[in-house]
């Protein structure tokens, strides 16, 4: 289990306080920024700035300023005709993500650039990425929640069978995809959302289908490892996905077989952590690590954070127990110990973990299950579930390490009478 201002695509994410339009490119609301707007009206006064025209036919017309002289650009490859291509893609990639549904409806040109996912690779390039939150109540609804313009987004419903909002289910945010593992009958199934066309399609399949597995990704890569497959054995296979050519690679097998894992990249490498092994299902207290230009795995010791009172190595879990709530900002390791309420931080060098403060007082689970911990930039959050179900409500709150001890900060606050399910950080 694992673990971005409105999405630029054809149907429109809207707010849980606006109703819900189909089919049309959503205009950033909030922040004070005005949207691009086809049709308003500016003062053109200033020389060397551009408006933008809607044309007949649905075809738009950039007049520039320099001169007195117009110049056409109609779906130009240029995209912003007097600064060319290039440039215009260097000036796009550093307006925000919620900016991107307006710009797409420019003209084709800018449409192609969005949907092709073009504009998020020259993001990912330079270093330019905003995360948002993903995470489901329901049991086929998923929100997105953009931590930056503080606005709740609904993501199109998913379509499946009973057999699958049944099943035990693992979500994941890989470049601009999540992806949504599970079961329908005896198959295992992947529900993939696609933040440029913001639908849902299903079909795809890892070279080893499995569940209960640990997995994080890294840029437009995820790796899956360990996990059961369909009859319940204890898988020690791994595997890669790429979400830009949608391929799966196997990788060389870990040296335990485990499930009910954890996974996170640290310093540009993998790990797995905790979970349940053997033949005998015993705790796994070691985790290992993946080293994917040498593509070999090493067992680190005592590496899983544990919960007070949980079982120790080679003794048997809690039958409820969750898997290690564990999170990597700015490359260190953290963990949600939910039954003493505490952070801990893990010290690389002496490799054991020590507590830097507590949790927010709402981080309510059931052993670990309906708390999400998760790293979002350079924040780590935390999305607690109602105390009771008479409450009816989560709350998302986030600390910043870099900045000392843990102090929470309140970012929004959500009625709801479920805990969360799944819950997944896309970064992009």
């Amino acid at each position: 289990m694992l673990e971005g201002r409105s999405c630029l695509i054809s149907r429109v994410f809207t707010s849980s306080c606006q109703p819900e339009s189909q089919w049309a490119f959503m205009p950033y609301i909030g922040s004070g920024k005005r949207p691009l707007d086809l049709d308003a009206d500016e003062d053109d006064s200033h020389s060397g700035q551009l408006k933008f025209q809607r044309l007949p036919g649905s075809r738009e017309r950039v007049i520039g300023q320099s001169g007195g002289r117009a110049t056409d650009s109609i779906d130009s490859d240029s995209l912003i005709h007097t600064i060319g291509r290039d440039m215009s893609i260097n000036c796009l990639i550093h307006c925000s993500r919620s900016d991107y549904g307006s710009i797409a409806s420019l003209n084709k040109s800018f449409q192609s650039l969005v949907r092709s996912g073009e504009i998020y690779m020259s993001r990912r390039k330079n270093g330019i990425i905003e995360h948002w939150v993903y995470f489901s109540c329901q049991l086929l609804e998923w929100e997105a929640f953009d931590p930056i313009s503080s606005r709740w987004m609904h993501l199109p419903r998913m379509t499946s069978n009973e057999c699958f909002m049944c099943s035990d289910k693992e979500s994941l945010a890989v470049g601009t995809q999540l992806l949504v593992f599970g079961m329908e009958v005896t198959s295992h199934v992947i529900y993939r959302y696609s933040l440029l066309t913001n639908s849902w399609s299903s079909g795809m399949r890892m070279n080893t289908p499995r569940c209960l597995f640990g997995s994080a990704s890294l840029g437009e890569i995820a790796i899956l490892a360990g996990g059961c497959d369909s009859r319940g054995n204890i898988l020690s296979s791994a595997e890669m996905y790429n979400s830009e050519t949608q391929t799966w690679v196997t990788l060389h097998s870990m040296k335990k077989p485990r499930k009910m894992c954890s996974g996170v990249f640290m310093d540009g490498k993998f790990y797995v952590i905790g979970g349940i092994g053997g033949s005998d299902s015993k705790v796994l207290t070691c985790g290992e690590e993946y080293d994917l230009e040498m593509e070999t795995w090493t067992e680190i010791p005592n590496m899983s954070p544990g919960q007070g009172g949980a079982a120790r190595d080679n003794e048997m879990p809690p039958a409820t127990e969750a898997p290690p709530l564990v999170a990597v900002v700015n490359n260190d390791l953290y963990a949600a110990d939910y039954a003493d309420m505490e952070v801990k931080k893990y010290d690389k060098v002496r490799n054991l973990w020590f507590t830097v403060g507590r949790l927010p007082d709402r981080a309510a689970s059931m052993n670990g299950w309906g708390l999400a911990f998760r790293a979002c930039g350079d924040r780590l959050i935390v999305i607690g579930g109602p105390r009771s179900m008479g409450e009816g409500y989560i709350e998302l709150n986030a600390w910043i390490p870099s900045e000392g001890p843990p102090q929470w900060n309140l970012l929004a606050r959500k009625r709801s009478g479920n805990f969360v399910y799944n819950c997944a950080v896309m970064g992009c």
